[in-house]
This record gives structure tokens, sequence and C-alpha cells, in this order.
């Protein structure tokens, strides 16, 4: 390592549920400072899954967010002029940041009217296990299955 670590920023829980998780799931939504926005419609997508579900809207996010949250992934280790793809376990912090970036990116995808059913839509597809995040954390842990010979790389 060439300089130290960046120190580790503490994140304020959210105003609405007082989550951490919920938090930055916020921040990650944001686009351009817009800090109020991503909280309205992240809070209006909670409602909605609230009324579409009988299973409180938060705790359907907490799911959701934990069921796409992958166990391993494969990174690109170069060994005497071959590059090998290695499977290597995630650490938690990246396990739940893949998560959410997964969540919004494949919500940002679909096609309901607005943000808020988007997402509300990909949690709740999330919760149940199918929907396109769900797919791609089964897609990266195919890749870690399909690698598994080169594990012995890992170092």
């Amino acid at each position: 390592m060439r300089r130290r670590r960046a120190p580790e920023r503490v994140n304020l829980p959210d105003p609405k549920f007082h989550s951490l998780l919920a938090a930055r799931f916020i921040n990650s939504m944001m686009r351009g400072g817009e800090k109020a926005v991503a909280e309205r419609e992240f809070y209006r997508a909670v409602e909605i899954v609230d009324g579409k579900m009988d299973r409180a809207g938060l705790e359907v996010f907490e799911k959701a967010v934990r069921t796409v949250e992958p166990l391993l992934e494969v990174r690109s280790r170069r060994v005497g002029g071959s590059t090998y793809q290695v499977p290597v376990e995630v650490r938690p912090k990246r396990k739940t940041a893949l998560a959410i970036r997964w969540i919004i990116t494949y919500s940002r995808g679909r096609n309901e009217k607005t943000f808020a059913e988007r997402l509300a839509g990909e949690l709740m597809a999330a919760y149940r296990k199918e929907g396109n995040s769900f797919k791609k954390r089964e897609d990266v842990h195919k890749m870690a299955e399909a690698n598994k010979a080169f594990a012995h790389f890992r170092w």
C-alpha cells in the first residue's frame, strides 16, 4: 500500500425511519446533489410497497437489499502472462454497496411511470427473489462457480 487508508465516514441515519441502510440508499440514489428529491422518491416507493404488500415497507426494503447482496464475485488476477477470473468472497460493506447499486440501476431501467413506482417494483421483485437485480446476483455467483478451478490463485 502506498498511502494511508482513507478514514471511514460515518453517515447519519435517515430522518424518517432512522435507518443507516436507508440513508446509504438515499445517498446512492441522489443525482446532482439533490438529496430532497432522492428522499422524496425513496419514501414514496416505501409507501407504495407498504400499500401493495402485507409487510411493512421498510422491512421489505431491508430484506430486498439483503437478498440481492452477493456472497462471491470474480476478480481479475494476472498470473504468468495470462489473466484469470478468481472467485473471492465479498467484504460486508461492498456487499451492501453492490446490492444498493444494482437495485437502483435496474429500477431506472424498468418501465413503470414514475421512479418511485419503478423502485417499489424492483424492491418487491428482489424481496420475492426475482427481478433484474436478483438475476444480476445470480449471474455473479454463476461466474464465481464457473471459475472455482482458479480459486487457488487467491492470495
